[in-house]
């Protein structure tokens, strides 16, 4: 019998989550399966991948083929490199100390990215709040300005001031009006 591990759809419309498993490579998609050796959840940031490491090397070792997505998120945790280093120890290409020892450093490398990214998006979040926050308080000021300058009360000594300056805008503005006049009867006379 063929077997495969591959992913079983669940969930809702446009928000899957899938169990991990190994099925018969003839059963159906959602149908059927030997084992369960963990789930995928692709909505979250990183993606959230448990899967039981010791059953999935197993299954790996005898023979069971890993879909495509399968294999990167096996890959990911680390049971195809460990079966790769296995199949080293078999061959007599490492002892099985210097496999454990490079596995080991695989996955602490591995994790200090992981914990590098969450960082990062931690970081970046951080920054977008403080922005939108200060762009919230830039608004909020405006309005209230606004609001502040429609709710004063209009000041008289204000306007007082301003009518001398209006008076003397008027008495310049019919010498402004002689000094026009001769230059647009000259401007019509030329256009005709």
């Amino acid at each position: 019998m063929p077997t495969k591990i591959r992913l079983q759809r669940h969930g809702k419309k446009r928000f899957a989550f899938y169990h991990v498993v190994v099925a018969d490579s003839r059963a159906p998609r959602d149908g059927k399966f030997i084992e369960k050796l963990g789930t995928y959840n692709p909505n979250t940031n990183p993606a959230t991948i448990d899967i039981d490491f010791d059953r999935s090397l197993h299954w790996v070792k005898t023979g069971a083929q890993p879909t495509e997505t399968c294999k990167a998120l096996l890959s990911y945790k680390g049971v195809i490199h460990k079966n790769h280093l296995d199949k080293g120890v078999l061959k007599g290409a490492l002892t099985q100390e210097q496999a454990d020892k490079k596995f080991a450093a695989w996955l602490e490398e591995k994790a200090s990215k992981i914990d590098g990214k969450k960082d990062s998006l931690a970081k970046a979040a951080d920054a977008d709040a403080k922005a939108r926050f200060a762009a919230e308080q830039e608004a909020n000021a405006k309005k209230a300005a606004e609001v502040a300058a429609k709710m004063a009360p209009p000041v008289e000594e204000v306007v007082e001031e301003a009518a001398p300056e209006v008076e003397a805008v008027a008495e310049a503005t019919p010498e402004v009006a002689a000094e026009e006049a001769p230059a647009a009867e000259e401007e019509k006379k030329d256009a005709e």
